[in-house]
């Protein structure tokens, strides 16, 4: 990348850093253990896996204020939710990582690529 664009990538990331922070203190842990075992269950389809992880965050960002981006407050839960599920059960890096990545692919590619060359 550009120097240009990865400072522009630093701010970004810092900035969601921050929201991150926020959001972390108010996830409640019954969440992130009813993903974790989502996740566990070997049964469900990666694609069941993440129809269930978009519901958690669509029910989430219902809680956060009114004048933050739904887009940027979903990219942010999801990390969030990402980071939670693999501090609780690490061997769940892959499979957690690969959904979120499905997950941002489907729903936020759009506005990840808009708020980049913004």
């Amino acid at each position: 990348l550009a120097p240009a664009n990865e400072d522009v990538i630093r701010i970004i990331a810092a900035q969601l850093a921050e929201i991150g922070d926020q959001f972390d203190k108010e996830i409640q842990g019954r969440v992130v253990n009813d993903l974790v075992q989502h996740f566990l269950n070997e049964n469900l389809s990666t694609e069941e896996i993440t129809r269930h992880m978009s519901r958690v965050v669509r029910e989430l960002t219902q809680a956060i204020p009114a004048d933050m981006e739904q887009e940027k407050a979903m990219l942010v839960l999801a990390m969030v939710l990402t980071k939670k599920i693999v501090n609780t059960v690490p061997s769940l890096l892959h499979r957690v990582f690969h959904t979120t990545v499905n997950y941002m692919n489907q729903q936020l590619h759009n506005y990840v690529v808009e708020m980049v060359s913004a």
